[in-house]
């Protein structure tokens, strides 16, 4: 009886790490760099879908970037996968990288 509690404990265990890895997949987002302003700490991407911040259409918006720094590690027409979040001043890119 031990062996069957052990056995479900486990896959209760291996089914919530997935979930987690695949919610943290879902909120990245592909997109492509059409314009960086560095000076007011924006970057307008071109993007598929982002459900993670409620968007389901394919789009072209500015985001404002929670560190500067990350407009260095672009350059416009880069294909990028990011990470944004929802706040009272908009929409704020809080992870940025080039694609593989």
């Amino acid at each position: 009886m031990n062996g069957i509690i052990r056995m479900a404990a486990a896959g209760a265990l291996a089914t919530s790490l997935l979930t987690q890895a695949a919610s943290a997949q879902s909120a990245a987002i592909n997109g492509e760099v059409k314009k960086i302003d560095e000076g007011a700490g924006k970057i307008t991407l071109r993007h598929g879908p982002a459900k993670s911040i409620g968007m389901d259409e394919p789009m072209t918006m500015v985001y404002r970037v929670k560190d500067p720094a990350m407009l260095k590690q672009v350059k416009v027409g880069d294909k990028v996968q990011f990470e944004a979040e929802e706040a009272a001043s908009g929409y704020t890119v809080t992870k940025l990288q080039k694609a593989k």
